[in-house]
């Protein structure tokens, strides 16, 4: 039989306390259901009167599989927990469970709080015999345990047996600082189980300071706790805290935890874990991140000859779980670097065979080279790839011409006597024989200027013909932009990343001594390459009217 094991996550709360991170209600409701999907035994949604947001949210939180938790923190001292208001307002938010911090390090206990060591003791038990009492789940949040315990193992240990004794379910010990390396983790908390405090009431939560916030929860998860701790990529205060969206497909599919244990998420709702993390990142308007364990974008790439050789072989050459099972794809980058089994491999995942030792595979990697000579790299821009091969193949389709295109910025003083500036481009198209004109200004809804590309972007995709139905939820996700010379030949690289309504991303790749230009360039292989992907008929190909596109 496998040992349970609960994930409790903490994104509402410890991920708002990232710099620049703050979440609306609308925002909180949307994580919180997708948490849920995952099967996430224990969601916190939050300190219930602490700001509106959080208030708000838990009036309007949405029901759940997962044990909805408030949190908050102990009485304070020289009142009792039936008269204390802050503790009030969090059982007054009537969730099933609720999570009260408390402090188990001396020094915080005499310089923070200011008060008696005996009396945080007593703050701890009256208050979670009170939540016991109101028939709730209670969790105690022994802050800066492990330095607590390090300088002063008994009074450490005494605060956790106050909360055990008083009937708290779970006893989670923080690493608050996030300073304690993964062996001194596993032998405190074996040495906290043999003073008498079981395992399986036990729970870890670890902040990211060192970067063994991982490390640390699985060392925990080794020593016996039953509970693990985390967010959503890591958010959270300073570093962050430890990192669900790895420790969760680790403890799934990893031994020796994918046998010893078992969570409440399936196999099914691991393969959404991708999908979850990129949404969160949409939601704070961040850029995923590549190097990310299991969900980056880069987490199953093989840009080596050698290694995308052994790939086409046998993918476990390289990877040590399959890109599936967390939802993630394998991605064969295309550089100076690639072979032709790389080239063939990479063709193939775009729809295109080509055999074995035709001459066009030499063709597309000495293209491949002249360009990245130029300053081209493919190896982040495989949309832009795939339509240099497809051009060598002959297989690309013609959807438009681009006849000419202006951009101009003007700095001026607005109505206050303010200087701002405009962006506005206009852009000339031939569908067919067709002609289409379009101006666009860069003025987003606050009234500020988002620049020449932006303005340049929006006048390309606001009338395509026949095309702007394929092309309408396309967004610029990120822009990147390099300069590949110095001085006066200098020369830039711009990288476009691009994402449509389903989640799809892709990214393109333009160079030009002008940064508006080489914009333009990635924009229009943007444009392109869904317009294949998404199988709109080229005008080339068709022996009818432009109207009958549609």
């Amino acid at each position: 039989m496998k040992e349970r094991l609960y994930l409790f996550d903490t994104t509402l709360r410890d991920g708002q306390q990232t710099h620049g991170v703050q979440f609306s209600t609308e925002e909180k409701i949307r994580i919180a259901e997708t948490l849920d999907s995952l099967g996430i035994d224990y969601i916190e949604g939050g300190w219930p009167g602490a700001n509106p947001t959080d208030s708000a949210f838990f009036e309007a939180r949405p029901e759940t599989s997962a044990t909805f938790t408030a949190f908050g923190m102990t009485k304070r001292a020289g009142r009792s927990a039936e008269n204390d208001d802050v503790l009030a307002g969090v059982l007054n938010a009537r969730t099933p469970a609720v999570c009260l911090v408390g402090k188990s390090h001396d020094f915080h206990v005499t310089e923070a709080l200011g008060i008696t060591l005996e009396e945080n003791l007593e703050n701890i038990a009256a208050s979670f015999a009170h939540v016991v009492a109101q028939g709730r789940e209670a969790l105690y949040d022994a802050e800066h345990f492990f330095d607590g315990y390090k300088a002063n193992p008994g009074y450490a240990l005494a605060c956790l047996r106050a909360a055990y004794d008083a009937g708290a379910r779970w006893i989670v010990l923080c690493d608050t600082n996030g300073g304690t390396l993964p062996d001194e983790i596993g032998r405190i908390v074996r040495e906290v189980i043999a003073d008498g405090i079981p395992g399986d009431r036990l729970g870890i939560h670890c902040h990211d300071d060192t970067g063994n916030a991982v490390a640390g929860s699985l060392a925990a998860v080794d020593a016996g706790v039953r509970q693990v701790q985390g967010t959503l990529n890591g958010l959270g205060e300073r570093c962050g805290n430890a990192n669900l969206t790895t420790l969760i497909p680790t403890l799934i599919l990893k031994e020796p935890y994918a046998s010893r244990y078992q969570t409440g998420v399936t196999a099914e709702a691991v393969a959404g874990l991708t999908r979850a993390s990129r949404m969160l990142d949409d939601i704070l308007n961040r850029v995923p991140l590549r190097s990310a364990p299991y969900v980056g974008a880069s987490a199953f790439t093989h840009k080596a000859g050698l290694h995308a050789s052994a790939i086409l072989k046998n993918p476990a050459t390289y990877e040590h779980v399959r890109p599936s099972q967390v939802g993630n794809s394998r991605l064969i980058p295309m550089s100076n670097q690639a072979g032709q089994s790389n080239l063939r491999r990479r063709l193939a995942e775009a729809g295109l065979e080509v055999a074995s030792g035709d001459p066009a595979l030499g063709a597309i990697l000495e293209r491949i080279k002249e360009n990245e000579a130029q300053g081209y790299t493919y190896d982040a821009a495989q949309a832009s790839f795939e339509l240099v091969a497809r051009r060598e193949l002959g297989t690309l389709p013609e959807f438009f011409e681009v006849k000419r295109y202006r951009v101009t910025v003007e700095r001026r003083k607005n109505k206050r006597d303010r200087m701002v500036s405009l962006s506005e481009a206009v852009v000339v198209v031939k569908i067919g024989d067709e002609k289409h004109l379009s101006v666009s200004e860069s003025i987003d809804a606050q009234g500020s200027d988002r620049g020449p590309v932006n303005a340049l972007s929006k006048a390309l995709m606001k009338d395509l013909g026949a095309y702007q139905q394929y092309i309408e939820d396309m967004k610029l996700v990120d822009f990147k932009v390099r300069i590949t010379n110095g001085g006066t030949e200098a020369v830039t690289r711009v990288i476009i990343d691009t994402e449509d309504r389903a989640g799809n991303r892709w990214s393109t790749v333009g160079v030009s001594p002008n940064i508006v230009d080489a914009s333009f360039e990635a924009l229009l292989d943007a444009i392109t390459w869904k317009l294949i992907r998404d199988g709109a008929p080229g005008i080339g190909a068709l022996n009818r009217p432009v109207a009958d596109l549609a």
